[in-house]
């Protein structure tokens, strides 16, 4: 399966991928439970291609990575967003434990699943240290999708990791029906917020004002259709976390990196409010308490 392409990561947004690249590819994909899936195959097949798409949930892949990867100089394409909470660690170096950072790239941009499987416009952010790994991977989108080169990977990690906690907050105002002018206030605030703690990582400016920061932030923090801005609608209404999770029925990764950025945030002495209320309100805080605060602060 040398120069092959394969998906790891069965989810929608993995399904949405696949589906996008077998247009002019043949795209392979595989997960922990075999699916009825056009070209499914197994982990080892997967591992035998060229490049490699993984979309698994950031707090798993870690110890998926560990018992799972076996590196075969393959070219690895992160689909995945977030923090890992029990460690504080970025994608960029649990990955790079494993794999050589020029053979590593990370996708980045507003893009729900919905839109990319219905074959809907959308811009996306290849972030690598090789313009060469770009224009690789590049090749293998349709053109409905218009990609973007960058370098700056911690910029479109943190970015794309911090935009799902803003987007609980979001969802938290319009569930509490706080209007148009709070929703606006908490999201660019929110980009204020991300930006500076992206910088104490050495992120650019260009990452936040562009499509990895500013695009997949206004997404994700003003729809029904993102999961994070679900939990937030969830949280206003005062269903309990795991009820609400359960509900929706995927990973909401926004829950876990709000406690990896306070944590984060704590050690680095960062002034991160938003974030911190959205973890006090996933820990039972009242939302509407919590909007006092910030109104406060």
């Amino acid at each position: 399966m040398k120069d092959k392409i394969a998906v790891i990561g069965a989810g929608k947004w993995g399904q949405a991928l696949y589906e996008s690249i077998n247009i002019n590819h043949k795209c392979f994909i595989t997960s922990r439970t075999k699916k009825n899936i056009k070209h499914f195959c197994t982990l080892q097949e997967a591992l035998d291609c060229q490049y490699i798409i993984i979309a698994i949930s950031t707090q798993h892949i870690s110890s998926w990575l560990e018992n799972n990867f076996i590196n075969k100089n393959q070219k690895i394409l992160v689909a995945s967003k977030g923090i890992e909470a029990k460690t504080g660690r970025f994608l960029k170096e649990i990955y790079e434990q494993h794999i050589d950072i020029k053979n590593l790239g990370f996708v980045s941009g507003p893009s729900f699943a919905y839109g990319v499987k219905a074959q809907l416009p959308t811009a996306l952010v290849i972030n690598s240290i090789s313009k060469e790994y770009y224009d690789e991977f590049a090749l293998f989108f349709p053109k409905f999708i218009k990609t973007y080169y960058s370098d700056d990977i911690i910029g479109a990690e943190i970015a794309g990791a911090y935009k799902n906690v803003i987007a609980i907050a979001g969802g938290i105002c319009d569930g509490l029906k706080l209007g148009d002018n709070a929703r606006a206030g908490v999201i660019s605030r929110g980009l204020v917020e991300m930006s500076r703690f992206g910088y104490k990582f050495g992120a650019t400016t260009d990452s936040f004002v562009g499509l990895s920061g500013a695009g997949d932030l206004f997404l994700t923090a003003s729809s029904n259709k993102s999961r994070n801005y679900k939990v937030g609608l969830g949280l206003s209404k005062n269903i309990p976390l795991p009820q609400i999770l359960e509900d929706i029925g995927e990973v909401a990764e926004g829950v876990m990196t709000a406690k990896a950025i306070n944590k984060i945030s704590i050690q680095k002495g960062l002034y991160t409010p938003i974030a911190y209320e959205v973890g006090l309100m996933l820990d039972g805080k009242p939302p509407l308490e919590s909007l006092q605060d910030l109104l406060k602060s």
